[in-house]
């Protein structure tokens, strides 16, 4: 099979009897040609099976219609989501995305950034946020390229995420309801803010019932199923009096429930187990599990939406989404006292 070489806008000019200045004015839509001549180009256009180049028209424009998005990785389930809404809305806003795992490595964040912006992306959504320091986020502002946070967020930046402090307290409330005082939390890594506001409106809420959780029963971990198997694990061996654990996400929660055991524990009799953004998995675990549900779709699609506000010229104030709590097996048949 052969190729045919790209329709150029000389040929479609030589056609039509007007200059290439001219074809290029109608088939943008600019103004200055006459509206018979726009349809007669269009039409030569149409039967020559032209194809605007999407380089050129970056070149003249300095607009690619395109925005980057970065996120830790899409084989997790939560940042699939967010982007699959993210993709979602900046479709309907005319533009295309382009997506990058930065796998939370500080030095591949950085490569990924460049080589996007070697491709004209107009903007980012950021989904990796770091509260260690953050390379990245102040390189764009040296650049002055337009970014949102998504799923994480550094406090004087735009972004669209979770109010992941209330989402702990929820996780709190349901507990403290169910009359458990002797808690320990799956905290995840101390540079992502979800996971330092969910264990703080965790801990807080605790704190505001007259029941302080001491530092001994918050373990750091790395944010999945291996990592809250460990700090579970952990928790248990330095506290087997603990009637429930709240892990700051899923699948550390999981991870949790193998450690509960393996430590000769039933979850959904004598200890609770509360995940944090409420995936379909949940429903469907041997003992289904109680999980904070935040609502992952609608923050990429705002996220994709404030973006296009900021490349329009607006100031975005950061938004906090309204988590809920989702109850089932892992939680409601444990209670103490």
């Amino acid at each position: 099979m052969t190729v045919s070489e790209p329709v150029t806008l000389a040929e479609i000019a030589k056609r039509a009897g007007v200059h290439i200045s001219t074809v290029s004015r109608a088939l943008a839509g600019s103004s200055g040609v006459g509206r018979g001549t726009v349809t007669r180009i269009r039409t030569i256009a149409d039967e020559l099976g032209y194809r605007p180049d999407p380089a050129a028209a970056t070149l003249r424009t300095r607009r690619s219609g395109t925005l980057g998005i970065i996120v830790p990785r899409l084989t997790d389930y939560v940042l699939a989501r967010i982007y699959e809404g993210a993709d979602e809305a900046a479709h309907d806003l005319g533009f295309t995305t382009l997506v990058a795992n930065s796998n939370d490595d500080p030095a591949l964040r950085l490569e990924r950034m460049e080589k996007m912006l070697a491709r004209r992306v107009e903007g980012f959504l950021v989904g990796d946020a770091r509260l260690d320091g953050d390379d990245l986020i102040s390189a764009l502002q040296r650049r002055h390229v337009p970014y949102v946070l998504v799923n994480r967020r550094l406090r004087g930046h735009p972004s669209v995420t979770t109010d992941d402090v209330r989402g702990g307290r929820l996780a709190g409330e349901h507990l403290l309801a169910l009359g458990h005082r002797n808690v320990g939390v799956v905290a995840g890594p101390t540079y992502v803010s979800t996971c330092v506001e969910r264990t703080h409106g965790f801990v807080e809420r605790f704190l505001t019932a007259g029941v302080p959780v001491p530092d001994t029963r918050i373990e750091p971990s790395t944010p999945d199923a291996e990592g809250g198997h460990a700090a579970a694990d952990r928790l248990l061996t330095r506290h087997p009096d603990i009637t429930a654990l709240f892990a700051i996400n899923d699948f550390a929660a999981i991870g949790a429930i193998g450690a509960a055991r393996e430590h000769g524990r039933t979850v959904g009799r004598d200890i609770a187990v509360i995940g944090y953004n409420d995936i379909p998995l949940d429903a469907w675990l041997p003992v289904p599990m109680t999980s904070v549900r935040s609502p992952m779709l609608e923050m990429g699609q705002a996220g994709a939406r404030a973006l296009h506000r900021i490349l329009g010229g607006e100031t975005v104030e950061p938004v906090l989404l309204e988590p809920t709590l989702s109850v089932r097996d892992s939680t409601a048949g444990v209670t103490t006292g």
